[in-house]
């Protein structure tokens, strides 16, 4: 008995030593809670801290596209703290925004990082049919359907580019999509949502040239607009983090250069140009202002492609489409039925 109640013991002073060591089962680790582990604040619970994804989404699409949203809180989350860093003097802020006080901006990119979640829905199951109807569609945001929803074609996941290849892929700011990259294009469909965009941040310019017009003409609504939100967190990781102090600017290509897409684009031609490297269709306007003037050559943003105003099975033979169009087409729906995609 003496030595049974000894053993006993013996085990029992050890329980202290054991709960506050670390345990890890698989890749993942834990440690005990004990008496000295804060508690999440009563005003904090229940938040959800990360995007929902749809049962309907499978295992490889729920990865790719955890991922892409992963990526998007990183590009939103540099840009926020670039702008906290550098303020109105940073030569990227004055090329997008303009003069704009700096607390819009980046309170839109800390609503993608630290707003709340719930809700803000990301689907595979094409619940509209557009998917399967809407040849070259890489998803949509469901407007009146699900304000808070964002359906993602089966096209994101063969198109879309990881952020560990900013810079890559022949990619530059002035000339490429920002469409191309998942996180960025995820960016896009997180403002369109009531939860997060709250249906303030829209398009007031979609390409490259108009947004940074925007800047100068209107700073005020540059701050808001959905496309220069893009192309600073874009422009502002590739020279801070992929390339520092070089990005991949480039130069926008010249209108003559663009491509006019067939009166029926083939399925092979499609694809074709979903494995090619985004190329812009829009022209820089530089600001004759110092601070648009000044030379910025660094950071990889990405343009919008091409808009149009119908669906691309039936586009008039006018429309002109480039290469950009390699990140599929990005559509939603406004209020008042207009189908916008860029």
């Amino acid at each position: 008995m003496p030595s049974i109640f000894k053993l006993s013991t013996l085990a029992l002073a050890a329980l202290p030593l054991l709960s506050a060591a670390p345990t890890s089962y698989g890749s993942a680790s834990w440690t005990a809670v004990d008496d000295d582990t804060p508690e999440v604040p009563g005003w904090a619970q229940g938040a959800v801290t990360e995007y929902p994804i749809h049962a309907s989404c499978n295992h490889s699409e729920t990865a790719l596209l955890r991922q892409g949203l992963d990526e998007a809180e990183t590009l939103a989350a540099h840009a926020r703290d670039h702008i906290h860093r550098f303020g109105n003097n940073s030569v990227y802020y004055l090329k997008y925004f303009g003069k704009a006080p700096t607390g819009e901006a980046a309170g839109w990119f800390d609503k993608v990082v630290n707003g709340d979640k719930a809700g803000v829905l990301f689907r595979c199951d094409d619940p509209d049919m557009n998917c399967a109807t809407q040849e070259g569609w890489a998803g949509h945001w469901r407007g009146e359907n699900g304000t808070d929803e964002s359906v993602i074609c089966e096209l994101s996941f063969t198109v879309k580019w990881p952020l560990a290849g900013m810079c890559s892929y022949g990619y530059t700011v002035a000339g490429s999509s920002t469409a191309a990259y998942f996180g960025s294009d995820l960016i896009h469909r997180l403002y369109h949502t009531d939860k997060i965009g709250e249906g303030v941040v829209g398009h007031y310019a979609d390409e490259y040239e108009e947004c940074l017009q925007l800047a100068i003409d209107s700073p005020e609504e540059a701050v808001r607009n959905s496309a220069t939100l893009r192309y600073f967190a874009l422009d502002v990781y590739a020279c801070d983090i992929a390339e520092p102090g070089v990005g991949c600017a480039g130069k926008p290509v010249p209108a003559e250069a663009d491509v006019v897409v067939a009166e029926s684009t083939s399925s092979s031609a499609a694809v074709a140009s979903a494995t090619s490297a985004p190329e812009s269709s829009t022209l820089v306007a530089e600001s004759s202002s110092s601070a648009a003037s000044s030379e910025v050559t660094t950071s990889s943003a990405a343009l919008e492609s091409t808009e149009a105003a119908t669906p691309a099975t039936a586009a008039p033979a006018s429309t002109l489409a480039t290469v950009t169009t390699s990140a599929g087409t990005e559509c939603h729906t406004h209020a008042d039925g207009e189908v916008h995609c860029v």
